[in-house]
C-alpha cells in the first residue's frame, strides 16, 4: 500500500549522476538526419560549425548512460532534485478514486525544466571555448534558461524570441536581460532570414521555426559562437531524463506504480525527459507498464494531424533534414499563448516512438487547458506555465475517466514549470479573451503539401 504523503523529496546524494539515452534500447532505431545536399546520414563533420564536439558526440551515441560532470551536477543542485507532488486536493475537487502525481520542474532558476539541458549545453560550449551561445525562444523559458546557463560558465548569450510571445510575455524579456542575455523579437531585421519574412509580412507573429533560422544564421557566421537548441534533437532530450529518473526514485520510495504518464510536447524536451526512464522500464518488462501519452496543441498539432516526412528543423531551410512529424518547415501557426508549443515539428525520436506504437497522443484547445491550470491552481497552489495546463487537461480527462469506470488508476504528469511570467496569457482566459483554433485535416495537408514540395529531391525518395 502506498504511503499516503504529499510531497516526495530526494536528498541531493540521490541525485542521479547520469542521464539515460533511449536509443540504445530501441528495438528499431529512428531513422537517421540527413544531409540536405547529399542525402546522406549527416556526420560529425556537418555538425561542428554549430555545436561542440561533446553534443555531437552525445547525439549520435549508443551507449546507454552518460555520465554528468561534475561543473553541471554543481549547478543542478541549485534546484535538483525537484519534488514529486500528490495532489490530494486536485483528486478531492474532482471526486476521483485515482491517484494524481506530478513532477514539478517550476523549481529551477528559470521557472521551468529547460536549464536541465541548457547548463550542460552551456558548460560543454565552454569547455570547446565557445564565447557565445545565440538561440531561439517561444514562450521564454528556454531563453531565460540559456541565459542563465550562460552566466554560469561565462558566455555570452543572444536570443531571438517568437514575436508573438515578445510582445505578449514582457516580464521573459525583462528575465532574460536580467541574466545577461541580449534578445530581439522575431522576426527580425538583423537576419536574412527575417528580413525576407518582414518584407512579405510585417506583421508576422512569428515561429519557431524561423527563430531558429535567424540564430543559426548568426551563429553560423561568427567563429567564436554556437548555436544552442532547447528541444527535438535527441542530447537536449537526452539531458532531460534526469528528471524520469529522479521519478521512478520518488515512486519507488512510496511503493507506487504509474498507469498513466502524462506530457505536454511542442518539440518534446519535457515529455521526453519525464517518460523516457519509463520506457526503458516498459521495454526491459516485455512491454508492461504505464500508458504514455503526449499532448499537444490543437493549434499545432504535429503528432495527431500532421506528417511523418523528412522536412526542414526551421523556416529558412539551415538545419539538417529530420524525419519527424511534421506540419511544413513554414507552417506559421495561430499565436495561442502556450508559446513553447507552437512548433511545426517533433523531435524525431518521439515521432519514431509514435510511428512505433510505444506511445499515444491527444490534442487539447487552450480553453480547456486553461481551465484545468485555474482548477490546478486553486487546488494545488501552483500557477501552471501554460504548455504544461496541457497535460493537466488531459490527466484531469483520465482521472474524470477513472471515475466513471471506479479505477484507482495512478497517474503522473510532467509539470514542466510555472506560469508567473505568463499572467496576461490567464487574463485574456479569465476575461473571455481567448479563442480556440483548430485545423481541418485538408488544410493542414495542403500546407505540409506545399513545404515538402519546397524540399531537396533526396527528401522522403
Amino acid at each position: 500500500m502506498a504511503i499516503q504523503q504529499h510531497k516526495v523529496i530526494l536528498d541531493e546524494s540521490e541525485m542521479p549522476t547520469r542521464w539515460y539515452n533511449l536509443l540504445a534500447d530501441l528495438p528499431t532505431p529512428p531513422p537517421p538526419p540527413l544531409h540536405p545536399g547529399t542525402g546522406q546520414p549527416v556526420g560529425p563533420d556537418d555538425l561542428t560549425p554549430i555545436f561542440p564536439m561533446d553534443l555531437i558526440a552525445q547525439e549520435v551515441t549508443t551507449e546507454r548512460y552518460v555520465d554528468i560532470p561534475e561543473e553541471v551536477q554543481e549547478v543542478y543542485r541549485l534546484w535538483r532534485p525537484s519534488p514529486l507532488y500528490r495532489a490530494h486536493r486536485l483528486e478531492k475537487a474532482l471526486g476521483t478514486p485515482a491517484r494524481i502525481y506530478y513532477k514539478y520542474e517550476g523549481v529551477s532558476p528559470a521557472g521551468s525544466h529547460k536549464p536541465n539541458t541548457a547548463v550542460p549545453q552551456a558548460y560543454y560550449n565552454a569547455k570547446a571555448g565557445i564565447k557565445k551561445l545565440t538561440s531561439e525562444t517561444g514562450a521564454g523559458q528556454w531563453g531565460t534558461s540559456l541565459a542563465f546557463a550562460c552566466a554560469q560558465f561565462g558566455l555570452e548569450c543572444e536570443i531571438w524570441q517568437v514575436r508573438a510571445s515578445y510582445d505578449g510575455k514582457p516580464y521573459r524579456k525583462i528575465m532574460i536581460e536580467t541574466f545577461g542575455a541580449t534578445i530581439h523579437p522575431s522576426p527580425s531585421d538583423l537576419t536574412d532570414a527575417g528580413r525576407a519574412v518582414l518584407a512579405t509580412n510585417p506583421d508576422s507573429p512569428g515561429s519557431l521555426g524561423l527563430a531558429i533560422s535567424e540564430a543559426v544564421e548568426v551563429a553560423a557566421q561568427d567563429p567564436d559562437a554556437n548555436y544552442a537548441l532547447g528541444s527535438v534533437l535527441n542530447h537536449v532530450l537526452l539531458h532531460q531524463t534526469i528528471i524520469g529518473e529522479e521519478a521512478l526514485l520518488q515512486l519507488a520510495k512510496i511503493g507506487e506504480t504509474a498507469d498513466l504518464i502524462v506530457g505536454c510536447t511542442g518539440g518534446g524536451s519535457n515529455f521526453g525527459g519525464l517518460t523516457f526512464p519509463f520506457i526503458r522500464e516498459k521495454l526491459a518488462a516485455g512491454g508492461a507498464g504505464p500508458i504514455i501519452r503526449a499532448v499537444e496543441p490543437a493549434s499545432c498539432p504535429s503528432l495527431t494531424q500532421g506528417v511523418y516526412a523528412y522536412d526542414f528543423g526551421d523556416v529558412a531551410g539551415l538545419t539538417p533534414l529530420l524525419k519527424m512529424h511534421t506540419l511544413g518547415h513554414d507552417f506559421m501557426p495561430d499565436p495561442i499563448h502556450a508559446g513553447g508549443l507552437r512548433y511545426h515539428g517533433m523531435s524525431p525520436i518521439i515521432s519514431h516512438l509514435y510511428e512505433e506504437g510505444m506511445i499515444e497522443a491527444v490534442a487539447k484547445t487552450q480553453k480547456d487547458c486553461f481551465a484545468a491550470g485555474v482548477l490546478f491552481a486553486q487546488t494545488e497552489g501552483i500557477l501552471p506555465a501554460p504548455e504544461s495546463t496541457h497535460a493537466i487537461a488531459a490527466a484531469v480527462d483520465a482521472a474524470n475517466a477513472a471515475t466513471a469506470a471506479g479505477d484507482q488508476t495512478c497517474i503522473v504528469i510532467a509539470l514542466s514549470g510555472h506560469g508567473h511570467v505568463d499572467m496576461m496569457a490567464y487574463d485574456a482566459y479569465l476575461r473571455g479573451g481567448l479563442v480556440d483554433h483548430t485545423w481541418a485535416d485538408t488544410e493542414l495537408q495542403e500546407s505540409v503539401a506545399k513545404a515538402l514540395t519546397r524540399l531537396p529531391e533526396i527528401a522522403n525518395s
